[in-house]
């Protein structure tokens, strides 16, 4: 059985420089708060809505070169609070 902490560091914390980046660049071309987490090899982002999603997808390799992020992107539609 895992630790607590072997399953949080999984995930990542919100103070990595790649979620944070992530987060900027979504606030600054789209007003929108979202959620950002490292799970393995990839980065899970959770958006408000299914047109937010689309936008970001289409705009995957321009977010990854401007955020320097080299793991996948995947995107999800949550809460985001």
């Amino acid at each position: 059985m895992d630790s607590l902490q072997d399953i949080i560091s999984t995930y990542g914390t919100p103070e990595q420089p790649e979620l944070m980046a992530i987060k900027k660049y979504v606030d600054d071309h789209y007003h929108t708060p979202v959620k950002a987490a490292i799970s393995g090899d990839m980065i899970v982002v959770t958006v408000p809505g299914a047109s937010l999603a689309n936008t970001l997808r289409l705009q995957t390799t321009r977010i990854a070169a401007e955020c320097q992020i080299d793991k996948r992107l995947v995107f999800r539609i949550g809460p985001t609070e």
